[in-house]
């Protein structure tokens, strides 16, 4: 059986006000708490996506951590990447040559950085393989073949089968720069991670660019996989203790860190905003019980007159504003869930219908919103919403309660 106090205040809330402005405002209240909800479900959603693809994408395929030498090439890498493997937090390493270089394709340049790898070394340390059309069996050795960026290769107008001229920087013995190498290679295949990445890197073989750059069977560095990817600096920092040789030490954080900080910074201000919007939408649920107490004061003064004590009063008018925040918070949970599910496809029917593109691939790591649905933040919002309601409702229910049966019923 329902509480007396329950059942009274879902007939009020339901009933038809007298007063037309009280359901104007009782309406946009609801309205309000609804759109504070769904904006914050989708933003958090948004901010969750972004993280996904941070851990998947990008940190799946740059080096959690790099060993690189203090003057040049390091000769003696295999026993580098012994000595790195030994830590326990190192899942893999690999070794790498790494050179900034200059393409030319017609009239057209664009600088790019090359990483040349081993592919079954990379493929312990790295997923970069899956993005590479046909994987690294499209990249064979000895055949001056290279893989470029899918926005490298747009800005060169090249295509998987055409040549281009690769510049290589060049020093004689004394550091003095000598004219650049220049090295026709075919285009082997394309890098799709669609995102930043693709408009700057290529890849090639590790053997071909010990052999261009002339340093026999010497590497630029290691590359390591580690865990947990978030303790990266910490754990490079302690393999670098433990080295016989001295290197240089590199972590993720000093390329990419500042968008995992962002993002966490954005998730912040978005719980901050959340409160703000949804206590915004809770001031209207005071208004329209305060207005609602004073349209409703002979129905308070019956009551009274019929026994009903002040905590009965007060639960009425309780109920009453919380089934405006449970109705706003439920209204914005289905739409902010249904908005958020398909946040990608149907900002991307926008793009196609705009003509635009609203995350470029050249400025931002992907190319694409991505959205994550979590059912905590969803929880989150929506109780958060009801709790607030609630809070806005209890001065209101306590104004019902000084109401005067004697001064109301006798002004009637």
């Amino acid at each position: 059986m329902k509480p007396l106090s329950l059942a009274i205040g879902r007939r009020f809330s339901r009933a038809r006000q007298r007063n037309r402005l009280v359901s104007f405002i009782s309406l946009s209240s609801v309205i309000g708490i609804a759109v504070g909800v769904m904006v914050i479900i989708v933003g958090l959603s948004a901010m969750n996506g972004f993280e996904r693809e941070l851990n998947q994408r990008v940190l799946s395929v740059v080096p959690h951590a790099q060993v690189f030498g203090v003057n040049g090439p390091i000769d003696n890498w295999q026993q580098v990447k012994r000595q790195t493997e030994q830590h326990p937090n190192v899942e893999a390493a690999a070794p790498y040559v790494e050179m900034t270089v200059l393409m030319e394709h017609g009239s057209a340049l664009q600088p790019a950085q090359i990483r040349a790898v081993d592919p079954d070394d990379e493929q312990t340390v790295s997923r970069i393989g899956d993005y590479i059309e046909g994987g690294w069996e499209s990249l064979p050795a000895g055949q001056s073949q290279i893989v470029l960026g899918q926005g490298v290769a747009a800005k060169l107008g090249v295509s998987q089968g055409d040549w281009l001229t690769v510049m290589v920087p060049a020093t004689d013995s004394q550091l003095a720069l000598r004219a650049p190498k220049r090295v026709r290679m075919q285009v082997a295949g394309l890098l799709r991670l669609g995102g930043q990445i693709d408009h700057s890197l290529a890849l090639m073989r590790l053997q071909d660019a010990q052999t261009i750059m002339q340093i026999g069977q010497s590497v630029t560095g290691v590359s390591l996989k580690v865990s947990p990817v978030l303790q990266a600096r910490q754990i490079v920092h302690e393999v670098g203790q433990t080295l016989t040789t001295y290197v240089y030490l590199k972590d993720w954080t000093s390329e990419f860190g500042y968008l995992y900080r962002d993002i966490q910074l954005v998730r912040t201000i978005m719980y901050l905003v959340m409160v703000l919007v949804i206590g915004v939408a809770c001031f209207n649920v005071v208004s329209t019980l305060m207005m609602s107490v004073k349209d409703r004061a002979a129905d308070i003064a019956i009551l009274r007159t019929m026994g009903a004590d002040d905590r009965l009063i007060r639960r009425i008018f309780i109920w009453y504003g919380l089934f405006s925040g449970a109705l706003g918070s439920v209204l914005g949970s289905l739409l902010g869930v249904t908005l958020a599910t398909h946040l990608t496809a149907i900002l991307s029917q926008v793009e196609q219908w705009l003509g635009h593109r609203f995350l470029s691939g050249d400025v931002y790591f992907i190319n694409f919103l991505p959205s994550e649905l979590h059912a905590a933040d969803v929880i989150l919002v929506s109780t958060t919403a009801i709790l607030l309601s609630l809070l806005a409702a209890w001065y209101p229910a306590r104004r019902a309660c000084q109401l005067e049966p004697a001064a109301v019923l006798s002004a009637k």
